[in-house]
C-alpha cells in the first residue's frame, strides 16, 4: 500500500476573505462551508446500524480530479450560485485528519443549501474513494 503525504489544510478565513473580494460577491448573501473529517466510528455503523465491533484508525483516500471539476461545474449551474470552491486530501489520512473543505456562496440560504447537499454528495458518491482502514476492539 502507498503511502502519499496528506496535505496541509487550507485556511477557510483566506477561503472567505478572497469570497468576497470576488467581483460578484455584492450577489452573495450567505456562504456555507462543509469539512469532512475522519472518524474513528465505521461507515457501516454511522449509515447503517451495522457494528462489527472494529474502529477506524485511518483511511486511504483519493478522487478522480475531472469528475470533481465536473461535478463543480454543475454546482455553477444551480440558481443563485455564485462561488464554489472545493479541497481535498489524499493519501493515508488519520482520524482528525480532513478529508475535505467545500465552500458555497450564493443569495439565499435555500440555495446555498441546495447546492452544498449536492456537491458534497457528488464528490462523496461518485468523485472519492475511501478505504477505511479499521481494527477490532471486541
Amino acid at each position: 500500500m502507498t503511502r502519499i503525504n496528506k496535505k496541509i489544510s487550507p485556511s477557510m478565513d483566506e477561503w472567505l476573505k478572497e469570497a468576497k473580494s470576488d467581483r460578484i460577491a455584492s450577489q452573495e448573501g450567505m456562504y456555507l462551508v462543509h469539512n469532512g473529517v475522519v472518524r474513528q466510528t465505521p461507515k457501516m455503523k454511522v449509515r447503517n446500524s451495522l457494528d462489527d465491533g472494529s474502529i477506524v484508525i485511518g483511511m486511504d483516500f483519493s478522487f478522480d480530479k475531472d469528475k470533481v471539476d465536473t461535478a463543480i461545474a454543475k454546482t455553477y449551474e444551480m440558481e443563485g450560485i455564485f462561488h464554489v470552491k472545493v479541497w481535498l486530501n489524499e493519501g493515508y489520512l488519520e482520524v482528525g485528519d480532513d478529508i475535505m473543505y467545500v465552500l458555497i456562496g450564493g443569495d439565499i440560504r435555500p440555495h446555498v443549501i441546495d447546492a452544498l447537499q449536492f456537491l458534497v454528495e457528488t464528490i462523496k458518491t461518485k468523485c472519492v474513494v475511501e478505504i477505511e482502514q479499521k481494527v477490532t476492539v471486541l
